[in-house]
């Protein structure tokens, strides 16, 4: 199951208590102030882990605590930091805080992190002649953790078009696929080999409608997954299977990525006319030519393998 939003708390450890103690012995009726100072609390600290690809485990435990620091003792003793409380989640996930959806840090790459609740400091303790004190309490949060899958390549376009066929041609990734809309209804990632050294991360992404840029049909669920990818499959179904105009679908999503993020839309597109088996698409073909002027685009069958490595030469000039 691919999940890439979660709701968490996150408490870092109180800090320890100071000790209040005084030396006596034989000589020293009176007493010597010795009482030492209390450890700091255990840190929350988020780090991104190549090895984890979704935020699954956080449907499942919401809660984490990092550990309390110790109290001083006598003798001057400090006592003992509380340890870290290290959460790992997928390299491309952003923190907000959930109360007002500030931005706490994008943890984009592997090997990123962020302490995002610090730990109470320790109380004082009485050893230089002060009145100890009670440790401070540790920062607590609920923390929005959103994915954005790191992807080199990401395949979009309108429902049934062909992405999940297409993803399992060049790729071991074995997605649902159906003749129906929406088969796909979460992102599918697909490592496609290219040339001996060199391996790209492609991303399905479920098809996409008018308003997906407002969020409908889940848009700003799904657009988000490919703002990070370097280029992007444009997939159109060119045999108009559910009676839609095709050079239509082409205008109608790059408006949307426009309207979701100038950003996006300005990456570099690889325009794909698929399911060129069906008869039907010799004239939808002919139609669309005549509109498409200013762009290149390639012509495929994801279900025979037509063009497939013509598409797979053009992705490694695009990722290069």
């Amino acid at each position: 199951m691919f999940i890439d939003e979660a709701r968490i708390f996150v408490k870092a450890g109180d800090g320890g208590d100071g000790c209040q103690s005084l030396y006596r012995d034989r000589v020293n009726r009176i007493g010597t102030p010795d009482g030492g100072p209390g450890g700091n609390g255990g840190n929350i600290i988020f780090e991104a882990d190549g090895n984890i690809h979704t935020l699954l485990d956080f449907q499942f435990r919401q809660h984490f605590k990092a550990d309390p620091g110790l109290n001083g003792s006598s003798n001057h003793k400090k006592g003992h930091y509380g340890n870290d409380r290290h959460i790992k989640v997928p390299p491309g996930t952003i923190i907000r805080d959930a109360e007002n959806g500030l931005l706490l840090r994008d943890l984009a790459h592997a090997g990123d992190s962020v302490i995002i609740a610090k730990g109470g400091q320790g109380g004082r303790g009485n050893s230089r002649g002060r009145e100890a004190t009670k440790g401070a309490a540790g920062e607590e949060k609920t923390v929005k953790l959103e994915l954005k899958l790191i992807a080199d390549v990401g395949i979009i376009g309108y429902p049934n078009a062909g992405k999940s066929t297409l993803i399992s041609k060049i790729s071991k990734a074995r997605p649902k696929i159906a003749s129906y809309p929406f088969t796909t209804k979460e992102p599918v990632l697909g490592m496609v080999r290219l040339y001996d050294d060199l391996n790209i991360l492609v991303a399905d992404i479920p098809g996409l409608m008018e308003g997906a840029h407002e969020g409908r049909g889940l848009g700003h669920k799904f657009l988000r997954h490919v703002e990070r990818t370097k280029t992007l499959i444009h997939l159109i179904d060119i045999a108009a299977t559910d009676c839609r105009d095709p050079y239509s679908d082409y205008v109608k999503l790059n408006k949307e990525l426009k309207e979701y993020s100038k950003e996006l839309a300005r990456k570099p597109q690889i325009v794909v006319l698929n399911k060129i088996d069906c008869p039907q698409s010799e004239e939808n073909l002919r139609a669309f030519k005549k509109k498409m002027k200013t762009r290149k685009f390639l012509k495929i069958s994801a279900l025979t393998g037509e063009g497939i490595r013509e598409l797979l030469i053009a992705l490694g000039k695009n990722v290069k």
